[in-house]
């Protein structure tokens, strides 16, 4: 499910990415979930759900994020 909500975001629809994300209860999808409300701007959100991922804040920009996120889903 996260692949798939990042394949959404990356679509342009971030509603459904983010409907995705948030039925998706494991470390990856709360991993996507921090880094959506990051790009929408919720930093404090984004806090949060990094923190139930179980990862740093991200420091980089949204794409370099999308990028390290994929690259860890599909390694």
């Amino acid at each position: 499910m996260a692949l798939q909500a990042l394949w959404l975001e990356a679509r342009g629809d971030w509603d459904r990415a983010h409907e995705t994300a948030q039925g998706d209860q494991t470390r990856e999808g709360s991993w996507v979930h921090a880094y959506l409300h990051r790009k929408g701007g919720d930093l404090g959100n984004a806090a949060y759900w990094y923190s139930r991922a179980g990862q740093p804040t991200a420091r980089g920009s949204a794409d370099e994020e999308w990028t390290a996120i994929v690259t860890a889903l599909l390694g």
